[in-house]
């Protein structure tokens, strides 16, 4: 059972991924509201008053109140938040691409927290904790029956705190105790490497603050080592998005300047706006602005997207906008399909609210909300096929999710069938040992779509897939 569990924790990555959000932070003061609906206020305020008086146990007035709030902000999408005191640190720490913890990259295994990787020069890795470990205990409390997410927040904590952590490490068949002390951890979204002569690779998992200078040296280091760059491969697959401003400046470093990035379009007159490939666009200006210290070359030189089911939000913004100037050839699979805009208003010091306030359109004018970016040449997720993408839960899936307004997700039981046979190989796959169902690495040498993407550049045979076919929309109602 554990083992099932753990194959379809992977499998939802892409779920997990896709509901991350791109934001822009700003704080707006509203100098007329809108017109209170009195009747309907009256009633919550009787309501309240009832659950005071007549509830079973007493119920603290803060909880009621943040509770009212956070079920109003819930209902409208899967992206509206209100964030309490709590939640509120933990976004913009996830923003900046920075947090207070041991650094480590996890994932569970048979209700145990497991090591995917230590962070290189975190207090994890200093620490010799190891990829495969098992941790088995955080502090006096033991990990299993806790959720990961549980076992993250007891991880972190104060810079220069202490905490305990028990590992087992398999293939010494030993356990025993680490003492970390936990640090500020910054995060890297932002990988690459040369994979052949005049052929490179660069990766981003997020869109965060630091993303754009991490970016721009990763590239000044490829061209470097290879200054006749014949191609390139820019991976966003299960990039979840992040930042507006940084996924301009990574479409602006490939595009001609001033052309269009982005579009958005909402209620309010400022969320009617162009996203042009220009530094007051995103956030740099003159001498500051890292896309300046780029080759020249990087504007023609010969560039393949990979993209697939995890690639939502700001990655879909560049890709769409690479597609569309018909910049790069786009491969992979059909993207998450998050195309709406989310705003955080602060409401204090320490409170906020994040509210859809826009849709994202593509240069040619196409939403990506509920549809996503459909690529160019698609691609299975490896020589053997599709395996499981079809499981892996896209925008149009979420409940109460934003329609694109260009029509709605026509219902195709071809997926249905194809999904309960997903469901039947995953059973399989759950009774293969874990490092015969180990997924490949993304970058690696056994990364088809990786290869398929190369062939393409170097004008080879690509195999591109025989089963996938785009998630259509029905027509827009008149």
């Amino acid at each position: 059972m554990g083992q099932k569990l753990k194959i379809t924790g992977w499998i939802s990555l892409g779920v997990l991924a896709g509901a991350l959000t791109t934001v822009s932070l700003q704080t707006v003061a509203r100098n007329a509201m809108a017109p209170l609906p009195l009747e309907e206020l009256q009633q919550l305020a009787a309501i309240f008053g009832m659950i005071k008086t007549d509830y079973v146990e007493p119920v603290d007035d803060k909880k009621l109140i943040t509770d009212a709030i956070s079920g109003m902000v819930s209902s409208l999408d899967p992206h509206s938040q209100y964030f309490d005191k709590k939640s509120f640190k933990e976004f913009r720490e996830g923003t900046s691409g920075r947090f207070v913890g041991i650094g480590i990259e996890i994932t569970q295994e048979d209700g145990l927290v497991k090591v995917v990787s230590p962070i290189e020069g975190s207090p994890a890795f200093r620490a010799g904790l190891k990829t495969n470990d098992l941790i088995t205990k955080i502090d006096d409390t033991a990990v299993k029956g806790l959720t990961l997410n549980e076992a993250v927040k007891r991880m972190r904590g104060e810079p220069n705190t202490k905490v305990n952590i028990t590992i087992f490490r398999k293939d010494e068949n030993r356990t025993f105790p680490v003492t970390i002390t936990r640090e500020e951890i910054k995060t890297q979204s932002v990988k690459g490497k040369i994979m052949e002569p005049g052929y490179a690779w660069i990766r981003l998992s997020q869109f965060q603050e630091r993303s754009v200078e991490d970016f721009v040296r990763k590239l000044e280091d490829i061209y470097t080592q290879e200054p006749q760059l014949k191609g390139l491969v820019l991976d966003l697959r299960n990039d979840p998005g992040g930042l507006l401003d940084a996924a301009v400046a990574v479409s602006a470093a490939f595009l001609p300047e001033n052309v269009d990035v982005v579009s958005t379009n909402g209620q309010l007159a400022e969320s009617k706006f162009i996203y042009k490939a220009a530094p007051e666009f995103y956030r740099y200006r003159g001498k500051n602005d890292p896309l300046k210290r780029l080759p020249a070359a990087l504007k023609s030189v010969p560039l393949v997207v990979l993209v697939n089911e995890g690639s939502a939000s700001a990655s879909e913004i560049v890709a769409g906008a690479l597609q569309d100037h018909h910049r790069a050839t786009v491969m992979g699979n059909q993207t998450f399909g998050k195309g709406s805009v989310q705003t955080v208003r602060p409401l204090g010091p320490d409170t906020g609210l994040k509210i859809t306030t826009a849709r994202y359109y593509t240069p040619s004018g196409k939403s990506i909300q509920a549809r996503g970016i459909v690529p160019d040449v698609l691609l299975d997720e490896t020589e053997a096929g599709n395996l499981f993408s079809v499981l892996r839960t896209r925008e149009a899936d979420l409940d109460k999710h934003l329609s694109s307004g260009q029509g709605s997700e026509v219902k195709d039981p071809a997926r249905e069938k194809a999904r309960d046979e997903a469901l039947k190989k995953l059973e399989e796959e759950s009774k293969k040992s874990p490092q015969e169902r180990k997924p490949t690495e993304f970058g690696g040498d056994k990364d088809f779509q990786l290869i398929q993407a190369l062939n393409r550049l170097k004008g080879l045979t690509v195999i591109a897939s025989k089963t996938l076919t785009e998630r259509k929309e029905e027509p827009k109602d008149n």
